[in-house]
């Protein structure tokens, strides 16, 4: 049976297609990037894997291509250099299909994270209203992050399982160990997908923690639930690649004492199947706005689409 959020997907897409009749634009998903050779590795995956589901979805040949904010290649720039590269060339095998009302090139940016907080809402905008300026034929509609969805707790629920079968939900505390951020409404974010885990899941406790920025840290969260009366805490890793996050997170949760640690998200179904949606989310948004969309002022060329709304 398919979840509601991939049904949703769907209508979502479908709405998109009968409003533009063009093919699906290509999908840049920036990620953070770390100098941790497997945090490449996880990514590339994940971008493979959600080709594959697209194509099982009846979106086959989506060009999603994975672009990095910091410490590695290619950039969000590059990879849309790229694109705008291949528009202008005519037959060249990376050119995005133009639309056909107003010849312009659209292109889907999704910010490849777990919670809206500064990449989102500054560092990727400003790069992404630079390439506009650059590269004016193109269309760039810009998504929302991953999180919080539902789907995420299922990523979260098979890789604790890959890493304690023991994990009973009634007799485990759960620590929900995300990167953290010096927003709070972001670590507010995590707190809620937290609490929300724990009431669906049934877990003895589900608390966060924050590998930065924030407290508690993730061996303080392990060691405040011991304390408390845990017999068991293992330690949910809220992120989607390996990193020096995900080894502060590990290295402290098991010295405070953690029964277990999963591993980061990374390349599993549940995770390409909510960025599918938060493409089909976006694509749906720019394609129903009646018209090219307006000229910011000093603008070369079509408006950076707004950030569609978190819709789970």
């Amino acid at each position: 049976m398919r979840h509601s959020y991939l049904r949703s997907a769907d209508r979502a897409a479908g709405r998109g297609e009968r409003a533009s009749r063009v093919a699906c634009p290509p999908l840049v998903a920036v990620a953070h990037g770390s100098t941790d050779p497997g945090a490449g590795s996880a990514i590339a995956d994940l971008i493979s894997l959600t080709r594959a589901r697209a194509a099982a979805r009846g979106w086959p040949g989506l060009d999603a291509r994975a672009a990095f904010l910091d410490h590695a290649r290619p950039s969000a720039a590059q990879v849309l250099g790229a694109l705008a590269g291949g528009a202008r060339s005519h037959g060249a095998p990376d050119r995005p299909a133009p639309d056909d009302a107003t010849g312009s090139h659209p292109v889907v940016v999704l910010p490849l994270l777990l919670t809206a907080a500064y990449h989102s809402g500054t560092d990727i905008p400003a790069a992404l209203r630079e390439a506009q300026a650059a590269y004016p034929w193109l269309t760039i509609s810009y998504g929302e992050p991953l999180g919080p969805h539902p789907a995420l707790w299922r990523a979260l629920d098979r890789r604790l399982a890959e890493a304690d079968e023991d994990a009973r939900a009634d007799r485990t505390a759960v620590v929900l160990a995300s990167a953290g951020s010096s927003q709070p409404t972001a670590n507010a974010a995590v707190a809620r997908m937290a609490a929300d885990w724990q009431q669906a899941r049934g877990w003895r406790a589900v608390v966060p923690a924050y590998a930065s920025a924030a407290a508690p840290g993730p061996g303080q969260a392990v060691a405040a639930l011991l304390r408390d009366g845990a017999t068991r805490v293992v330690v949910a890793t809220y992120l989607l690649a390996p990193g020096r996050f995900a080894d502060r997170i590990r290295d402290a949760s098991l010295a405070a004492g953690a029964a277990a640690v999963s591993s980061p998200l990374g390349a599993l179904p549940e995770v390409a199947d909510v960025l599918l949606q938060r493409y089909a989310e976006a694509r749906a948004a720019a394609v129903v706005r009646s018209g090219p969309a307006p000229r910011p002022s000093g603008s070369p060329g079509p408006a950076l689409a707004t950030r569609v709304s978190a819709r789970s």
